[in-house]
This record gives structure tokens, C-alpha cells and sequence, in this order.
């Protein structure tokens, strides 16, 4: 195909010798040449064998060039054998009539080998087309099957079009727009970005006609075959996804022959198969974001008013006890009640830092303010935050040494380490020790922080899913929680280049919740040189 057009262009761009009489040329050469060499050596005019050497030009011409070429070869030769080596020599007559028998033998065997010659030639020129044609279909189809991007699909078809069929510009019709506008054709995509073919209105016109027709149109079909190029359209057994034109190097060539409408069609369909898969799965995928999108509403809603609905009718009526029942309760009892209040309070605080915190993960408006953190520092605030509600569990607070140094946002740290151990104090029974334990990886350059409560644990299957936004353990469902804690607390520490994860508890039942942040350069976070704090 391809070297039909380079054919093509041979002819347009040389005038001294036109391609087509070249084989005519070189077998009259070769015969000449032939004829020379015969009479020369004379094979002691053993016309049988003379006879048969003439059949290689017209077997050669025959393979190489075809039957016109082969044709002219047997005549020439024939003229050569009679005028050179059948008595009398050098005349076209024949002193014995039964040289015109073997005349009409040689030019039947010759015409004969050169037809079959040509017919095994075409078909093999078939063959490697066919071949070159189911190539191009498996690699187009292979890289619809990879490619999900609609846009990137179409450039992809017409590229791989207009490189198959050596084409000047392919361009793909797609309806864009909605509502009215949604069948209006629009050109989304082009082989070539410097050809303005396609966008013209007279090639608007066919392609809507051919979209709407859902028929071939153009050149070389039964349809507008007066103008350039051919359109086809792409179209399932469904329904109609838009229209392919194809514009040949050519205006004048009859390019579109049967095969190459039939490989046309093939890509048409190829192609419309790609275009309904994409649009199917974008599709799926807007449900599946709208289902999960109402999912997460839902249990938002309902995990917030439910964690904010408790808390608050305790501090209404602590409240309500309070300013009604001053004369009622004792100077204790009003402690007791003015501490409900202030557990309510800071459990709903909690509950709205989450929130916030979540905002800002999903948003991406979180932003550190990384300053140096003492992690003995951090761990005495959280201790005091979380002081109200421990109840009768103990605290055990494990440090090395050497305490490390580290850099990070210590408010977000903070709330990180008040999330994990509010759960060890939620899910662990009363008057259990929980366990923080701060280490130093000097190896991998990271500060270790675990809390280990004496909870119910956490199943092997579930240690990956807590950090899951609203995700909840069907063993502490009946634990109020929102399931945000563990996710934002994932966020943060994932911001600070660190990794959080739970982990088997050694030796002991419960859980462990097992936090790794970077240290830094030790030169500067050791306090050698603090005013650099922007450089870790």
C-alpha cells in the first residue's frame, strides 16, 4: 500500500523514465543480453535447450513485474529465438512450418507459467496486506483496551489510521454539547494538527449526513463520491457514536478499494466499541462517586448527630440541674455536674476538630508549620487533654534517654497523638493500663511512637480498614465514635513523611498503634543550631 503511493509520487516527481516502462526496459535488456550470450557460445544450436533459457526472462518478469511485463518478455523472446537460431537465421520466416507449432507451445507454456507466477505473486501481495491489516487491528485494539481517556483514544485511532493506510489527514466526528446541541457533530480529534481538512463546512455537511444516515460516504462509496476523502461511520449494533473520514495523499488516486473499505469499516467499529466502553465506564464511575459521595453523607450525618446530640443533651442537663437545683445539690454534686459539662465540651471539641481536620485533608488546605517538637513536651499536653475522661485507666508514659528531637507541626502532632489515645482510653476497660513508649530509630532516622492498650484488640483483617474514613469495627459498634480520628490521623502523619499503621501486640492482649515520623538532620534538630528551623 505504501509502496503504491511511493509509486504514485515517483511518477509526479521524475520525468526521464516513467516506473511503469522500467520492466519493460530491463527484460528487453535481459533478452538482448540472453540472445547475445547464446549465439556467442552457440550450444551447438540445440534449439530445445536455447528454447528453454528464453522461459527465465518470462519466469523473472512474471515473479518481479507481472503478466503485461511477462507477456512482452515471451513475444520478444520468441521474435529473438526465430530471427537468431531458426534457419533461415536472421529473417522471421521459418524454412519448416512445424517451428510455428513450437512457437505457439512456447508462448502458450510461457503464458501459462507467467500467469500462475503472477496469481501466486498477488496472492502473496494479498496475503502480506491481509497480514499488515490484522497487525494494525490487533494493535489498535490492544491500545483501546489499555487506554480509558476518551480523548486520548481518538488521537490514538487516527494516528494509527493514518499510518496504516498512509493517509493525508484522519479525523473523528464526535456529537458534543447536550440537550439540543447533543447530536451537533464536532471535530474532537485529528491525525494531523496542521491540516485544516475536516473542519471545512462541506466536510461538516457529509459527516452529519453519514451520523445521521449511518451509512459509507465519499469517495470511493456509492454516496457524495465527488468529494475528497471517505467517511465512515462509527456505530455499534446499538447505536451511533460518530463518523471517521479519511482524506488519501491522492485527491485523483482511487485509494479506497474493497479491502481498504472493509479495513475501514473494521477500524469503525473497533473504534465505536472503544468509545461505548469509556463512556460506559465513565458512566460506572460517576454512579459509583454518587453512590459513595451519598454513602459518606449519610454516615457523616448521622455519625455527627449522634456524637454531637449526646454530648449535648449531657451539658443541657448538667445545665438545667444547675440553675434549677441550686438549693438541691451539694458543693460536690455540683462539681461532679460542672465536670459532665466539661467532659460534653471537650468531647464535642473533639468531634469538631475532626471535622475541620477532615476539611482540610480532603481539600488540601492543610498546610505544616513545621517548627522543632519536643516529643516530652507534646505528650505532657495531650496527657492533660485527655485527663478528663481516662477515668481509672492508667497512663504509662515510657521515654528514652535521650529524648529525640524532631521537626514537625506540633498542634497537628498533637492532635494525632490526643485521637489515638482517646480510642485506647474508649475501647480499653476501666482500670487497665495503657502504654505510651517513645524509641529511637537511628537506623532509618525515625522517632517511634506506640500506644498499646488492653482493649478487644483489633482483628488481622482490620488493620488496614480503621484508617478508613467512618470506617467502624462491627466488634465496637456499640462504642460511640465517627471513624474520622484514625483517618486524619493517617493524613497528618502521611504529610509529615511518616507512617502509621497497627500492628501486633507482643506479649499482651489489645492493640497497638505504632506512629513513625522522620527525625531530620541530627546536626540541627539535637539543638545545635535551632535557628534553621526551615530547613528541615
Amino acid at each position: 500500500m505504501r509502496l503504491d503511493a511511493a509509486r504514485g509520487k515517483g511518477r509526479g516527481a521524475h520525468g526521464v523514465l516513467p516506473w511503469t516502462w522500467l520492466p519493460y526496459v530491463s527484460v528487453t535488456v535481459t533478452v538482448v543480453l540472453l540472445t547475445m550470450l547464446l549465439h556467442a557460445v552457440g550450444l551447438g544450436y540445440d534449439r530445445v535447450n536455447i528454447v528453454l533459457l528464453y522461459l527465465f526472462p518470462v519466469l523473472f518478469s512474471a515473479v518481479y513485474w507481472g503478466i503485461g511485463p511477462s507477456f512482452y518478455t515471451a513475444a520478444i523472446s520468441v521474435m529473438a529465438f526465430d530471427f537468431f537460431f531458426v534457419p533461415p537465421f536472421f529473417s522471421f520466416s521459418v524454412d519448416d512450418l512445424r517451428y510455428l507449432f513450437s512457437f505457439f507451445v512456447y508462448l502458450a507454456v510461457a503464458a501459462l507459467t507467467a500467469t500462475l507466477a503472477a496469481r501466486l505473486k498477488q496472492q502473496l501481495r494479498y496475503a502480506r496486506q491481509r497480514e499488515a491489516h490484522t497487525a494494525s487491528l490487533y494493535t489498535l485494539s490492544r491500545q483501546m483496551t489499555a487506554i480509558s481517556d476518551l480523548q486520548t483514544l481518538l488521537e490514538n485511532v487516527c494516528k494509527q489510521v493514518s499510518v496504516t493506510l498512509d493517509a493525508a489527514q484522519v479525523v473523528i466526528y464526535l456529537p458534543g454539547g447536550s440537550g439540543e446541541q447533543e447530536r451537533e457533530l464536532q471535530l474532537t480529534a485529528a491525525s494531523s494538527s496542521t491540516s485544516e481538512w475536516g473542519s471545512g463546512e462541506s466536510e461538516m455537511v457529509i459527516a452529519r449526513w453519514v451520523f445521521g444516515h449511518g451509512e459509507m460516504a465519499g469517495k470511493g462509496s456509492g454516496t457524495l463520491r465527488e468529494y475528497s476523502g471517505l467517511y465512515v461511520p462509527l456505530r455499534t449494533e446499538e447505536r451511533m457514536y460518530g463518523v471517521l473520514a479519511v482524506l488519501g495523499q491522492n485527491e485523483h488516486e482511487a485509494i479506497f478499494t474493497a479491502e481498504i473499505k472493509r479495513l475501514l469499516e473494521a477500524f469503525g467499529s473497533l473504534t465505536a466499541t472503544a468509545i461505548a466502553r469509556v463512556k460506559l465506564g465513565e458512566e460506572a464511575k460517576l454512579a459509583h462517586l454518587t453512590a459513595e459521595s451519598e454513602r459518606l453523607r449519610t454516615a457523616l450525618l448521622d455519625s455527627v448527630s449522634h456524637e454531637l446530640r449526646t454530648p449535648l443533651a449531657t451539658i443541657i442537663g448538667s445545665a438545667t440541674g444547675l440553675i434549677e437545683g441550686e438549693q438541691i445539690f451539694s458543693s460536690a454534686d455540683r462539681l461532679e455536674l460542672l465536670a459532665t459539662i466539661r467532659e460534653g465540651s471537650l468531647r464535642m471539641n473533639r468531634l469538631v476538630t475532626n471535622l475541620l481536620g477532615m476539611v482540610k485533608l480532603e481539600s488540601g488546605m492543610l498546610r505544616l508549620r513545621s517548627t522543632l517538637c519536643d516529643i516530652e513536651d507534646m505528650l505532657g499536653v495531650v496527657l492533660a487533654q485527655v485527663k478528663g475522661y481516662q477515668q481509672q485507666r492508667q497512663i504509662v508514659v515510657r521515654l528514652p534517654e535521650r529524648v529525640p528531637y524532631f521537626a514537625g507541626d506540633e498542634v497537628l502532632l498533637e492532635q494525632v497523638l490526643v485521637n489515638v489515645l482517646s480510642n485506647a482510653i474508649k475501647y480499653s476497660p476501666d482500670g487497665s493500663e495503657i502504654v505510651v513508649a517513645v524509641q529511637e530509630d537511628e537506623a532509618n532516622r525515625q522517632v517511634i511512637i506506640t500506644v498499646a492498650d488492653e482493649g478487644p484488640g483489633i482483628a488481622e483483617g482490620e488493620r488496614e480498614q480503621i484508617f478508613e474514613k467512618f470506617y467502624r469495627s462491627s466488634a465496637t459498634s456499640h462504642v460511640t465514635g465517627t471513624g474520622l480520628g484514625l483517618a486524619i490521623c493517617k493524613g497528618i502523619v502521611e504529610a509529615h513523611g511518616g507512617t502509621i499503621a497497627a500492628v501486633e501486640p507482643q506479649n499482651r492482649r489489645g492493640a497497638v498503634i505504632r506512629i513513625a515520623l522522620p527525625i531530620g538532620d541530627r546536626q540541627y534538630v539535637t539543638g545545635e543550631d535551632e535557628g534553621g528551623s526551615e530547613r528541615i
